[in-house]
């Protein structure tokens, strides 16, 4: 394998067992293995397990779907797309393993900088009114409230209900945030 082949081999790798098992549960050497080289090999390309995990948990792009179109039905698109069967899956998953590996500062950092970078920045580009950096945030945090009810808590109430039912109800919520309703 050549050197570039050898780090996408460990990255997929990584990027299987951290979504399967989460972060404490994947090790340097189970990746190693995986890949079919020496855990010296990863530490070579990756430098540490912190960032072989913020490297192979991609979460780029992960809201463009839903902040694309009017403001004024964003709360119900971004609880849509968390709780989509395709690609919310998806991200329900990376999700999951990010959190799980928040005992880590270095990943926690990193979750705070994607949330930041895929939703609460370009959300606060287009908001209007008071507050919207801080209104943006708190969309970001009832986003992952909601995460948290269903990918790591599996609450069988709100991942049983409608999808339609809960970007009603979870939608409205997040959109008096976004409309700045007070």
């Amino acid at each position: 394998m050549t050197g570039t082949s050898t780090r996408a081999a460990i990255a997929e790798a990584a990027r299987r067992q951290f979504q399967a098992g989460g972060y404490a549960a994947t090790s340097v050497r189970s990746v190693a293995a995986e890949a079919g080289v020496d855990a010296a090999l990863v530490m070579r390309h990756f430098g540490s397990k912190e960032q072989l995990f913020i490297e192979t948990i991609d979460v780029e792009g992960a809201f463009e779907q839903a902040l694309d179109g009017p403001v004024g039905r964003l709360g119900e698109r971004l609880v849509s797309l968390v709780l989509d069967d395709g690609l919310g899956r998806v991200f329900r998953t990376t999700y999951r393993a990010m959190i799980r590996a928040t005992d880590s500062g270095q990943v926690r950092a990193h979750l705070l900088e994607a949330m930041d970078a895929t939703l609460a920045a370009p959300l606060a580009e287009r908001l209007s009114g008071p507050d919207v950096v801080l209104r943006a945030r708190l969309v970001a945090a009832q986003v992952g409230g909601l995460l948290e009810a269903v990918a790591i808590l599996e609450d069988p109430v709100v991942a049983g209900a409608a999808v339609e039912d809960v970007a009603r109800w979870y939608g409205a919520a997040v959109q008096a945030l976004v409309d700045g309703d007070a």
